[in-house]
């Protein structure tokens, strides 16, 4: 287990670094800069916006900007942002702890409606609770994310006035009060209940196929043939070797809840890094874009690395060399 981490963490090392290269390219490939918009104002000097484009170093050729842009990084300084004149750091780190609450309440749902569907498709195939369960997948694997979450909005924010439609907190309560705790996860339920209901497709369905697979294979004939009660052998031999694609789908979960940020936080005005992401693009603050980029990419590999540790834990048999 350890070679393998080693060894996944030095491949991700060259992996970052070609990541870096394509975001920071892609950003300057875009048109304008932080500046550009200042000097649309017909009150800005235009001497004086040459002048911070050179102080900046933003007329430096691209190569000369990675360089310098690399080596900061490395040193954990993403610099700062032109638009809100505050280290990349200390702005992300404001949105990351919202955006990491929201994504571990995402995936607490998702599993506690995934695993219960997925069992009760897969042990009653082709009867009615599977078919209503296929129906309902079939539905959410239609259904665009951002499409959903409208609607989500639309019925119990607006029309039912159930939860709120935006922010994170209230800014009533007091920070740190039981009050407050509760105010968070009220402002998370709705944003977190879209994304989890679209996110139970995959998981539901891998677990449906991985039942109907195993209940009629060998051992379970066996245990059944020795007089063991057929809850027993769905809990102790079908659906433990059933959750393993399950628990090794946990990293691109987490991928997944990433990228579904971006749409959930914009639609609920949900004050997290999606949100901070898609407001840099359109103020041009590619400071704040890539360093964002970058993070979640590094997210995504360790997601990724995260899956092949679970499977090769859950099940001693497999060993990902």
């Amino acid at each position: 287990m350890i070679k393998l981490i080693l060894r996944r963490i030095l491949i991700m090392i060259p992996q970052l670094f070609i990541v870096s290269i394509l975001v920071f390219c892609l950003a300057k490939a875009m048109p304008g800069d932080a500046l550009t918009g200042r000097a649309q104002n017909p009150n800005a000097d235009p001497a004086s916006i040459a002048e911070q484009r050179e102080k900046l170093g933003l007329n430096d050729a691209v190569p000369v900007q990675y360089v310098r842009w690399i080596k900061n990084v490395a040193q954990g300084d993403f610099g700062k942002s032109y638009t809100h004149k505050l280290p990349v750091t200390e702005i992300v780190g404001d949105r990351l702890v919202n955006t990491i609450w929201l994504g571990i309440l995402t995936l607490i749902l998702t599993y506690a409606l995934a695993i219960p569907m997925g069992i009760i498709s897969g042990r009653w195939n082709d009867r009615w609770p599977d078919k209503i369960v296929t129906g309902y997948n079939y539905l959410t694997f239609a259904t665009p994310l951002f499409i959903f979450a409208l609607v989500v909005l639309f019925l119990f924010g607006f029309k039912w006035d159930l939860f709120p439609t935006g922010g994170s907190i209230d800014p009533q309560v007091e920070s740190g009060t039981f009050a407050y705790f509760l105010s968070k996860i009220n402002h998370m339920i709705l944003p977190a209940f879209s994304q989890a209901l679209i996110a139970t497709t995959v998981t539901v369905q891998y677990l449906r196929n991985e039942i109907i697979e195993t209940k009629f294979k060998d051992f379970p004939r066996t245990a059944r043939s020795k007089g063991v009660p057929e809850s027993k052998v769905y809990s102790s031999h079908i659906l433990r070797n059933s959750l393993l694609p399950v628990a090794a789908f946990l990293g691109y979960e987490i991928t997944g809840v990433i990228g579904g940020a971006v749409f959930v936080e914009n639609i609920f005005s949900y004050p997290g890094i999606g949100q901070l992401f898609v407001s840099s693009i359109n103020l041009r603050d590619y400071s704040v874009v890539t360093a964002l980029v970058l993070m979640t990419s590094l997210a995504s590999l360790v997601g990724t690395l995260l899956s092949d540790m679970i499977l090769s834990w859950v099940d001693p048999r497999i060993r990902i060399e």
